[in-house]
């Protein structure tokens, strides 16, 4: 039950820190974009209808890699690094949702793109959800991917889990205990929340424990979980304006969210279509990348 609830050219697009992480197509190119305050490293690549693709903790924009290249087909595929995240910069302040939601707006601004889709997982669910709530009419749909939105659906009740007893780790020395253990501290999400932890290899541990041991990156990760408070006041607020009205698809992994992502994404929008995808945990693109990708691309595509 707990579990079903849990859910810089040397790092460059083109060519990952190491070899084994799966790199964008050739034909992607990245941009330092001015947003907000601050300024998100961005992958941007294809033509067509856009889509932007939202990370979560634990990984960057390196994690849609295969999801871009095929959407890259026929839509033009947008891919940040969130505020702190990654190769964006690391600001003191800014992490609750709804600024990083306006971090994207700016970003969509700057490359004139007016109406997209929207795919997130995990953080990104939560500044997609902002993003929607706070710009409706350029949403056109939404992709939320096995985690909770704060203040939304059962959210008391999933804050139980002990498994995210991350999300209140906080105080003076957080910073000190984890320094040069990065790589540790990230371990136990990625095996805790994997039906397989073999499914995150080597290469893809070593790539993301180097991105985050950059100066004033787990700051910024744990300022994320700091923000959650503020979050759900936030999410509590846009929801009594109406829940919101564009399609949604919500995606849990079998041993992660499953079914309870759609509960989630029911609480806080009208029209919302639940996948459950079959022998994955939380990291739905590293554990079952074609299943996640089939069901995500059929959902962009539907009419």
């Amino acid at each position: 039950m707990l579990r079903s609830l849990i859910a810089s050219a040397a790092i460059a697009i083109a060519a990952p820190a190491l070899a084994d992480v799966q790199p964008y197509p050739a034909t992607f190119t990245t941009q330092d974009i001015a947003t907000n305050g601050t300024t998100l490293h961005v992958r941007i690549g294809g033509s067509g209808p856009i889509v932007v693709l939202l990370h979560g903790y634990g990984e960057t924009g390196d994690m849609w890699a295969p999801l871009a290249a095929e959407l890259a087909r026929n839509h033009r595929v947008i891919v940040p690094d969130l505020r702190g995240m990654g190769l964006s910069e690391k600001p003191a302040t800014g992490y609750d949702k709804k600024n990083e939601a306006k971090d994207i707006a700016g970003v969509l601004d700057a490359l004139k793109a007016e109406k997209v889709d929207v795919v997130a997982h995990d953080i990104g669910n939560m500044v997609g959800y902002q993003f929607a709530a706070q710009y409706p009419s350029r949403t056109t749909k939404l992709v939320l991917m096995d985690a909770p939105l704060p203040g939304i659906g059962p959210w008391e009740e999933i804050l139980k889990n002990p498994l995210l007893w991350h999300f209140r780790f906080g105080g003076p020395d957080m910073e000190r205990l984890v320094a040069g253990r990065e790589r540790i501290y990230l371990d136990r999400f990625w095996n805790e929340f994997s039906a397989d932890p073999k499914k995150w290899d080597e290469a893809s541990r070593e790539h993301y424990a180097k991105l985050y041991a950059q100066p004033g990156a787990m700051r910024a990760g744990f300022a994320q979980f700091a923000a959650f408070d503020q979050d759900a006041t936030d999410n509590q607020a846009f929801l009594k304006q109406g829940k919101l009205g564009m399609p949604v698809l919500a995606v849990g992994g079998e041993k992660s969210f499953g079914p309870t992502m759609a509960v989630v994404a029911s609480a806080a929008a009208e029209n919302v279509t639940g996948v459950v995808v079959p022998a994955s945990g939380h990291w739905l693109m590293e554990e079952q990348p074609e299943a996640t990708v089939k069901a995500i691309r059929s959902f962009l595509d539907a009419e």
